[in-house]
């Protein structure tokens, strides 16, 4: 039973990636710029974010102070910090939103073809994954930028922990969307209340704010340590900003695993649940 999703994708490697390129150009035919829309949205919230707080508020020039808990508050351009921990709410968000409604966007897939139902979920996520490790360049090379302008070196070991942050990004969603693709196809409203609950979680997650803040109150810390958004976005300015390997926070760590772990067999048992009424539900 829990092997059932990893024998489907057996043998069907090199569809998997040629359908993920397809997705992508799918989801943009008919644009003039095709796949470039997917980063040109990204970019575009990106620079009003920066005139908001770089320009409008003068943010970039008083600094923005961070306590990251395990050693002394630094100040860092709130801009620089804002960047590296956005950019993986993109991937969430799209993984999130989109991954609840692949099944139902790709039926002809489990209506006509006969094709294994959870590598539909693995290619539009590919997909996704191919966009974010583009925006990730941009971003580093911006952090490169950077570092130099402000006496840094340019490159860090740090910064190697993108390969372990990344794959478990994927992974996470990708197992989330094991229980939340077909209980979306099941019911509409199911999608509609994900749609619309994510404004609320981009406010929840420490994407726009420092969640290792000090003056919060117990509780809420806890709350924060429990969002795996929140892992994600400090994981990153783990690598690229704070210079602080992933074991450190390890209260941190071990909360995220042990989510990890429930949302992964959590996604088989819905999945293995729901797949066989897929064709007459869609």
């Amino acid at each position: 039973m829990f092997t059932s999703i990893f024998q489907e994708h057996k043998g069907f490697g090199k569809q998997i990636f040629l359908l993920a390129k397809n997705e992508l150009i799918k989801t943009y035919k008919g644009a003039v710029i095709g796949p470039l829309w997917s980063v040109v949205k990204p970019a575009f919230t990106i620079f009003v974010y920066w005139f908001a707080f770089s320009v409008g508020i003068k943010a970039a020039k008083a600094g923005f102070k961070v306590d990251i808990g395990a050693s002394k508050a630094f100040s860092v351009d709130f801009f620089a910090w804002m960047f590296v921990g956005i950019v993986p709410w993109f991937f969430i968000q799209d993984s999130i939103i989109q991954g609840a409604k692949t099944l139902r966007t790709n039926r002809q897939f489990i209506t006509k073809v006969k094709f294994p139902v959870s590598t539909i979920l693995t290619y539009t996520g590919l997909s996704r994954l191919f966009v974010h490790v583009f925006l990730v360049l941009l971003m580093y090379a911006y952090m490169i930028f950077y570092r130099v302008t402000n006496g840094m070196a340019p490159f860090s070991w740090y910064d190697l922990q993108f390969f372990f942050y990344c794959p478990l990004l994927f992974l996470f969603f990708l197992a989330l969307s094991w229980s939340t693709a077909p209980m979306s196809a099941f019911s509409k409203d199911f999608e509609s209340l994900i749609v619309s609950i994510m404004s609320g979680v981009f406010w929840l997650s420490g994407i726009m704010y420092n969640s290792y803040n000090p003056d919060f109150p117990t509780g809420i810390k806890y709350f924060m340590l429990a969002n795996p958004i929140n892992f994600f976005a400090n994981g990153y300015r783990n690598c690229f900003l704070y210079n602080r390997g992933f074991w450190v926070y390890k209260t941190e760590l071990v909360i995220f695993l042990v989510e990890f772990a429930a949302v992964f067999l959590l996604g088989i048992y819905n999945y293995n649940r729901l797949r066989k009424k897929l064709p007459d539900v869609l």
